[in-house]
């Protein structure tokens, strides 16, 4: 399913770059009913682009909670920062896995976005610990651009 503002080529062009798997939390789309969404890091109503350098591949639970947000709170400091940008900023550098695959933030940037985008909503923990039980996750090191 192609959204109908992104040009076809384009689509191909995000859902190829992030190897099919969610550019936020990491969730790989061969294993999700939903077709992730080609989303506009900085969202188009605050002036984003569609283009390659403003798209990221996201599953569907972290493209709804992000929406049309490119800041949160840090829960952390209390401090707004920007969330975290997949074409800018580095994975590894603002997250990692903790106990029972759960996403940590490394960073403000980090913590802001797990906590913006609910990326250890329960449901997607139980799927990254399955496929993680099946060897079939996390993806590899260095397979995204930015780990």
């Amino acid at each position: 399913m192609r959204h109908s503002r992104i040009p076809a080529e384009l689509e191909w062009l995000v859902r190829r770059r992030a190897e099919n798997v969610c550019e936020y939390c990491r969730l790989p789309q061969e294993f999700q009913e939903a077709v992730f969404h080609i989303d506009h890091v900085r969202p188009v109503v605050r002036g984003g682009k569609t283009t390659a350098a403003n798209l990221a591949l996201a599953c569907v639970s972290c493209s709804l909670r992000k929406a049309a947000r490119v800041a949160a709170r840090d829960p952390e400091t209390g401090l707004v920062v920007h969330l975290f940008h997949p074409r800018r900023d580095a994975w590894c550098e603002h997250f990692e896995w903790v106990e029972n695959w759960r996403v940590a933030g490394k960073s403000g940037k980090g913590r802001a976005t797990v906590s913006a985008l609910g990326m250890n909503f329960p449901r997607n923990v139980a799927i990254r610990a399955d496929l993680a039980g099946r060897g079939l996750f996390p993806p590899p090191p260095g397979r995204l651009q930015g780990d």
